[in-house]
């Protein structure tokens, strides 16, 4: 059984040591003796329910201890107020395991010793005088911690330790100083993603503060790097933890170690410098292992229409499905109709071709029906298998969405859907994650900000190696010869994917309100994406980039800044 609130250590740490009995070691003849003298001992009622209790107290079982309770206990504490008691005491203590021994009678009073393992104050061992009355236990508010005397109250007092600086993989500072000075050694490269520190402002940062021994008004992270790695960055905070006039426990606070975070400077000033004073986000993922190297502008904390980025889900569905074919061809159309509804190319343009000319030149002519024919619900399935409708590890990254299948409100909207219209909303963070998953050849890992190795995602496999490789030939083909030519290197071959997202859709009714941080006033009424990895032999990087309201489409704006970091991550080496 679990106690509550415990982490998979905590649990392993008890487990461990609950199995290991108070053993009094003697020789010889004397064993017999203690065992004969303990057998003729009588053991009392009131004696058995202060074991049972505290058993079941090292069990986290609350129930179970509020049954060995007294009726008149029970009379005026109900079962809710008396697990909000022990819940109270064992976040202000820090408490992470229990460990009850032995109980021995006194009378009408049965004393029982307890091990507290604290997150804070290391382990408190103390006696718990266990009242009792008509074999059951006259409980008092002072149970619910060891130690405690009758009337007394448990209190801790702690401050915290300077915060970490966090270092990037390259080496390099990114962000040092305590909570209320934080500054970035390298300007604006690391403001922009090193995250801002305030006191805490929402009920469950204050309630994640507090069980960590830290007050609740200290200085959390808010956003960026400060928010993805405080627990790392906070270190322990030191204290008292007293009951009454008496000092059950001292600790003095620990600063954590430097962190190092997954961000390379040289690539993160690239994505800085593309992204400029433009509204929009850039996120860059190691094309291997998912490590996030670098984040600029509201990379993962504004989901907004992804536009054509979205058919490499879409075509991920239909080849896997059989519903297409790379070699297949298309009429060369300007629209497609749906429930009598027109569903235009993008600037009204003709096109089609085969299956691999069409993607290429980004025909929502045949994408529209193409997403129809695969159905909503294999939709919904590849985009979630891709990321989608799934909450990201990197905390305070926002999740990017796509109805359910049932939500669906008939064929126009799964046409929309598939070409990233519609309802469907995605960070530059979820897109790269894309481009990378199809870089590993099939396979998706959970991008990550921190550098142990400790805990990392273990990939996923979101589709086959060969539909895998058929996207990198198709996505190679946006580079060398469709929309997304901007994005070529010299010497290096990269596959991509533009997308242009119309905020007034392409149904010609007004698109949803975007999501997100995003305050801008009104411009164009596009979101220009794109998202590609490079080298295509050798993967090393996959970089996505959005631009809100842009003046040019996918290919002319985000192209062009996707290539700068790609450029610079080649080179950093």
């Amino acid at each position: 059984m679990n106690v509550i609130g415990e982490t998979p250590h905590d649990r392993h740490w008890r487990l461990i040591h609950r199995g290991l009995p108070a053993v009094c070691i003697v020789l010889g003849g004397a064993a017999f003796l203690f065992g004969a003298v303990r057998g003729a001992n009588h053991v009392s009622g009131g004696e058995k329910s202060a074991e049972a209790f505290t058993k079941h107290w090292q069990q986290g079982d609350y129930k179970g201890m509020y049954a060995e309770l007294t009726p008149s206990a029970k009379s005026t504490t109900s079962l809710a107020s008396f697990e909000q008691a022990y819940e109270t005491a064992r976040d202000i203590a820090t408490a992470a395991a229990l460990t009850a021994g032995q109980p021995e009678a006194e009378g009408d009073v049965v004393e029982v010793p307890i091990a507290v393992r604290t997150r804070v104050f290391g382990t408190i061992r103390q006696p718990l005088r266990v009242p009792t009355e008509d074999d059951k236990v006259a409980w008092a508010p002072n149970l619910t911690f060891p130690g405690v005397a009758k009337g007394a109250k448990l209190r801790r007092k702690t401050e915290a330790p300077e915060r970490a600086k966090i270092v990037s993989v390259d080496g390099r500072t990114l962000v040092t100083g305590p909570a209320s000075a934080r500054t970035s050694p390298i300007g604006d490269a690391g403001s922009n993603i090193a995250g801002e520190v305030a006191p805490a402002k929402t009920k469950a940062d204050k309630k994640f503060l507090y069980a960590r021994g830290f007050s609740r008004d200290t200085p959390i992270g808010q956003n960026g790097l400060a928010r993805a790695l405080e627990p790392q960055l906070a270190g322990r905070p030191g204290g008292e933890l007293t009951a009454g006039a008496k000092v059950l426990a001292r600790a003095r606070a620990r600063p954590a170690a430097e962190v190092k975070s997954t961000i390379d400077t040289r690539i993160q000033r690239a994505a800085v410098a593309a992204l400029g004073d433009r509204v929009g986000g850039i996120a860059a993922l190691d094309a291997k292992t998912a490590e996030v190297r670098a984040l600029a502008g509201v990379a993962f904390s504004a989901p907004q229409p992804p536009g054509s980025t979205f058919k490499i889900v879409t075509t991920t569905a239909a080849l896997e499905d059989d519903k297409v074919k790379t070699t297949d061809k298309f009429p060369v159309e300007t629209k497609a109709v749906i429930d009598g509804v027109d569903l235009e190319n993008a600037d009204q343009e003709s096109c089609g071709g085969t299956f691999a000319q069409s993607f290429a030149h980004s025909c929502n002519s045949v994408f529209g029906p193409l997403g129809v024919k695969v159905g909503a619900k294999r939709l919904v399935e590849i985009a979630e298998m891709y990321g989608f409708n799934q909450k990201p590890a990197i905390p305070g990254a926002q999740t990017s969405t796509i109805p359910q299948a049932r939500d669906f409100s008939g064929p126009l909207d799964v046409g929309s859907s598939a070409i990233g219209q519609g309802r469907v909303l995605a960070t530059p963070l979820e897109m790269a994650s894309i481009a990378q998953t199809i870089a590993a050849r099939g396979t998706r890992t959970e991008p990550t900000l921190g550098a142990s190795a400790e805990g990392r995602p273990k990939p996923t496999r979101v589709t086959s190696v060969k539909v895998a490789s058929q996207l990198e030939k198709l996505m190679i083909g946006v580079v060398a010869y469709g929309t997304g030519t901007a994005a070529k290197l010299d010497g290096v071959k990269v596959a991509g994917k533009t997308g242009t997202a119309e905020l007034e859709s392409t149904q010609g009714e007004a698109a949803q309100s975007p999501q997100g941080e995003i305050e801008q006033e009104v411009g164009s009424n596009t979101d220009a994406w794109f998202t590609a990895y490079a080298p295509v032999k050798r993967p090393k990087v996959a970089v996505a980039a959005l631009f809100v309201r842009a003046e040019g489409s996918g290919g002319e704006v985000a192209a062009p800044a996707v290539k700068t970091v790609l450029q610079a991550a080649l080179k950093a080496d």
